[in-house]
């Protein structure tokens, strides 16, 4: 993996924890998540038409099949994701999605797009993987063992946090061929997938608007800021993978992991500091093996 890559990685994965902290915080749903899709086809308007005022033309049936594709697997991660956060905690629901994620769009990387990873790449995967997992299980399974409303809460996390990492990747896949093999803007190819996320939300605030209204009032600002920095953590992550190989950035991006588990667990007061900076130095050193395989 190239320096370039793996600073984009880098820094795609401290914007990309921020942006969770602040939606676990919104406590909202699909509204919240239609409310993301429409302030940030406002923001980034200008930079969508000047990128796509010459590409999108050219695009054929393939290139809007991905468009389409990827915009309805952004909006089942991100649902569910929500639902997660409502339902468990952050410091177990964002670790098994982050880990369960990269497992599996490498493994399809490897079997299916013929990419080829070495066995310090593959030690790489096995720390992220584990780190993650180290951060979202361990200790907190043992302690609700005995705690059946606490052991239900860790179990929810878990669930939700598995299906959202089938969503990632999915998306993943979707979107590093787009970028790859059909030389797709990174930039285009997440800003007109949230026309696609846009619509398919819509019904959701449509069935009561008063109730939508309500809370957009308490909820915008949050939204706000996801709207603006969430397309910059994915964007840089699809340049790196015009870089670098999918099996190699997709488990990378769990650098992510050292910042949501150092910083979310504090602000929070999600506990298991130790047990989050345990698993964040084995995804540091699973992101240093990639880096370095």
């Amino acid at each position: 993996m190239s320096l370039n890559a793996f600073c984009l990685i880098v820094l795609a994965g401290l914007i990309h924890a921020g942006w969770n902290i602040v939606a676990k915080k919104a406590a909202g749903d699909a509204r919240f998540a239609f409310f993301n899709a429409f302030l940030m086809m406002l923001v980034w308007a200008p930079l969508g038409w000047w990128l796509g005022r010459e590409e999108v033309p050219r695009w054929g049936a393939t290139e809007w099949g991905f468009v389409v594709a990827s915009g309805v697997l952004h909006v089942f991660y991100y649902v569910i994701l929500l639902r997660g956060y409502r339902k468990a905690d952050l410091t177990v629901v964002y670790p098994m999605a982050r880990g369960s994620g990269p497992l599996l769009s490498s493994l399809v990387a490897i079997v299916f797009l013929g990419e080829r990873i070495s066995a310090l790449g593959a030690l790489g995967i096995a720390g992220v993987v584990g780190g993650v997992f180290l951060i979202a299980g361990g200790p907190g399974l043992l302690r609700a063992a005995h705690d059946p409303v606490a052991r239900r809460r860790v179990h929810k996390g878990m669930v939700y946090g598995v299906l959202t990492g089938v969503f990632i990747a999915a998306y993943t896949v979707v979107d590093g061929y787009a970028v790859k093999v059909l030389l797709m803007s990174p930039i285009l190819i997440d800003y007109m997938g949230n026309f696609v996320r846009l619509g398919l939300l819509a019904p959701a605030v449509l069935r009561d608007l008063p109730t939508a209204r309500q809370l957009w009032h308490v909820q915008w600002r949050y939204a706000l800021l996801v709207a603006v920095v969430s397309p910059i953590a994915y964007v840089l992550v699809l340049y790196a993978m015009r870089e670098a190989p999918l099996s190699h950035v997709a488990p990378a991006r769990e650098v992510s992991m050292l910042f949501a588990a150092l910083i979310g667990g504090h602000l929070l007061g999600e506990g298991d500091r130790a047990a989050r900076i345990l698993g964040a130095l084995c995804i540091a050193a699973g992101v240093t093996a990639l880096a370095l395989g």
